[in-house]
């Protein structure tokens, strides 16, 4: 395996799946003098993008429906009256 002349390096898929490192997840360099480990960034700042759909969303329903009601709707068996 070869560094490239940017500095890039393919990580084969089969550690990256036993690592955890999937598609865009941001990474550390630890190097101790002689190894160099790449580890999984803690991110603490940054929410992740489900909890900001989820905050963008909250709130905004405008639909008064009690949940059974709308899990009669999603099943099929929704009787209107």
């Amino acid at each position: 395996m070869r560094i490239t002349s940017k500095g890039q390096v393919t990580i084969p898929v089969e550690i990256r799946e036993q690592a955890g490192l999937l598609p865009h997840t941001e990474v550390d360099f630890d190097f101790d003098g002689e190894v160099v480990r790449i580890i999984p960034a803690v991110v603490q700042t940054e929410k992740g993008r489900g909890a900001r759909l989820v905050a963008h969303l909250r709130g905004r329903g405008d639909v008064a429906m009690s949940t059974d009601a709308i899990m009669a709707l999603t099943r099929g068996d929704w009787v209107a009256g």
